[in-house]
């Protein structure tokens, strides 16, 4: 019981702060579901948080989705994550981790250089970048804050990059999902024990709303950069352990 009590209370934090902010939660909650259930289960429960995660992101924001980019996102995305999650045992991890840390830092700086030169990301950039994060997101557990600077770029803030991001990134994961329910990894007890974890994540999302409103645009762009630099900096230090 108190193994659950942790990880309600950290997924309740993990789901306030990426429903702040669009993503973190898995930066928050895999270290809690690794000390809780060992790191073999905790990918694929990962997923299932993920998609209760993102899920309610979008209903929290529904009318403010920009569907086409949605829609440019998941075309790269969806047949990327499957062929990712396929692979997953192939590519090591560690040297994947060491390459999303190093970009993550990297697009603190070349985010604010995109923006100040007004240079947006059409919709045929976000099928690359689906493309391109869908196949990494098959391979690791979650690569949430590679979609900022995607989203971002196309010119979202606020609620529509929260809910746009999190309707793109839930098509990649049912497909990673899809991909590890087809090879036996993710038998019905780690679908409970997800949803048990996401069940938190989903009310501290759906409690963010009411933050997000009070945001101005500007404060919002540095809670993005803050958190692209943590998950740089923790992927980094995961890699070089």
């Amino acid at each position: 019981m108190l193994t659950y009590a942790l990880v309600l209370a950290v997924g309740l934090v993990a789901g306030v702060v990426s429903g702040i902010v669009g993503t973190g939660a898995t930066v928050i909650l895999l270290p809690v579901l690794v000390f809780a259930f060992g790191p073999r289960e905790a990918v694929p429960i990962m997923t299932v948080v993920a998609l209760m995660s993102n899920f309610a992101k979008i209903t929290a924001w529904w009318r403010d989705i920009d569907w086409r980019g949605c829609a440019a996102y998941a075309v790269g995305g969806i047949p990327a994550a499957a062929l990712g999650a396929r692979t997953l045992l192939v590519l090591p991890e560690r040297a994947v981790d060491l390459a999303l840390g190093v970009f993550f830092l990297a697009m603190i700086p070349g985010r604010h250089w995109l923006a100040a030169r007004k240079i947006s990301l059409g919709y045929g950039g976000l099928v690359v970048a689906g493309a391109v994060i869908g196949f990494l997101t098959g391979i690791v557990v979650s690569t949430g804050p590679l979609s900022v600077p995607a989203f971002a770029a196309h010119g979202l803030v606020k609620g529509a990059f929260i809910a746009t991001e999190a309707a793109g990134s839930l098509a990649i994961y049912i497909s990673k999902a899809a991909t590890f329910q087809h090879f036996g990894a993710l038998p019905l007890d780690i679908v409970i024990k997800g949803l048990i974890s996401g069940s938190s994540v989903m009310v501290g999302t759906y409690a963010a709303r009411a933050i997000v409103e009070r945001l101005s645009s500007t404060v919002f762009q540095r809670l993005l950069d803050i958190v692209m630099a943590v998950a740089g900096v923790t992927l980094l230090a995961s890699a070089l352990r």
